[in-house]
């Protein structure tokens, strides 16, 4: 059992699809951003409360994304992903889709997230138990 949010890694199987392939025959760049949010929105799911879920969803205000290494239809993929710091009104969460045979890196992101309430639609600070559960002190 991880000590830390840093700590815990959630993971996702992904299922490569037939749209997901490109012209070249390899998993689209685009789709790797579409399993970086899947596995994000996830583990949010699995890890916030019924109250949490209700309160606030998320958009992406950022993302970083190194590809290392190109995936094909036939791949089984897993995306894993953990909380990183969080800020007045971000927060940072870190991405790897790796493939399932080897556990080869294929691409690793950074991606910052602003939550927006729901009630108003509108952005607003990362709440205090938010920030307890799913952040990292920063090391600033």
């Amino acid at each position: 059992m991880p000590n830390s949010p840093a700590e815990e890694r959630f993971e996702l199987p992904i299922t490569i699809r037939p749209d997901d392939i490109d012209e070249l025959g390899h998993v689209n760049n685009v789709v790797y951003l579409r399993w970086v949010q899947d596995v994000a929105t996830a583990h949010w799911r699995s890890a916030a409360t019924q109250d949490q879920q209700t309160d606030l969803i998320w958009v992406v205000v950022r993302h970083e994304i190194d590809y290392k290494h190109s995936a094909k239809l036939e791949d089984e993929i897993i995306a894993r992903t953990w909380v990183g710091t969080a800020g007045v009104a971000s927060f940072e969460r870190h991405t790897e889709i790796v493939r399932k045979s080897d556990l080869s890196l294929l691409a690793r992101a950074r991606t910052l997230w602003c939550p927006i309430r729901i009630s108003t639609g509108r952005p607003t600070r990362v709440p205090d138990e938010i920030r307890k559960r799913f952040s990292v002190p920063s090391n600033e």
